[in-house]
């Protein structure tokens, strides 16, 4: 099973996300954390998909690997929405989080993950994508949830989680913990791959 093969490794998530943290927690995985000291810039031209995939393989480039265990493995994640083609990152205070949530009310969007998974001599990029379509939000709602939650950390300006993502999720096509901000099954199969590639 992986999680005993996970054993012989020094896992490192790099992320100071609590969301990840306990999702990577509660799939049985011990690891450390490591934080990203570089800026989140992407080329302007870039889709959601390839901004997700290009953050999350940043956050893995910024490391400098002979500074760690030569058996670790890295797990970066980068999380963004996507409506209309428009990327709705993290807010900036409270009145931005309450305009975002008002775009996003009533309609559906894509919440899009890039995960990358590294080791020495391996790198392995991959994406999920989960669309959410919201019930419209009544402007006592989003106030109470905004001033309640304080989603400022949160692209999108919500948690899934949260009170909001109880009473205003109307359905989700692909994975919820992808929404939270880390595709579990996917970084699960994707850690499979690159273990068993390295006990043959």
């Amino acid at each position: 099973m992986l999680l005993s093969l996970l054993q012989d490794y020094s896992v490192y998530l790099v992320s100071q996300s609590p969301r990840r943290r306990e999702l990577l927690k509660a799939m049985g995985i011990n690891f450390s954390t490591l934080s990203f000291q570089g800026k989140e810039e992407y080329p302007a031209h870039f889709d959601a998909v390839k901004i997700s995939e290009y953050l999350s393989e940043l956050k893995i480039s910024n490391i400098n690997f002979q500074d760690f265990p030569a058996n670790s493995i890295f797990i970066s994640c980068d999380t963004v929405v996507e409506l209309d083609n428009k990327i709705l990152g993290k807010p900036t205070d409270k009145a931005e989080a309450m305009q975002i949530l008002k775009l996003l009310s009533g309609k559906s969007h894509n919440v899009i993950s890039g995960l990358t998974v590294a080791t020495k001599s391996q790198r392995l990029t991959k994406h999920a994508i989960t669309k959410v379509q919201f019930a419209d939000f009544a402007d006592e709602e989003i106030n109470y949830y905004v001033h309640t939650y304080l989603p400022l950390d949160k692209a999108g300006s919500y948690g899934a989680q949260e009170w909001i993502g109880m009473v205003g999720i109307r359905s989700i096509e692909g994975s919820f913990y992808n929404v939270m901000g880390l595709p579990t099954q996917l970084l699960w199969e994707m850690l499979k791959s690159l273990v068993e590639k390295n006990c043959r």
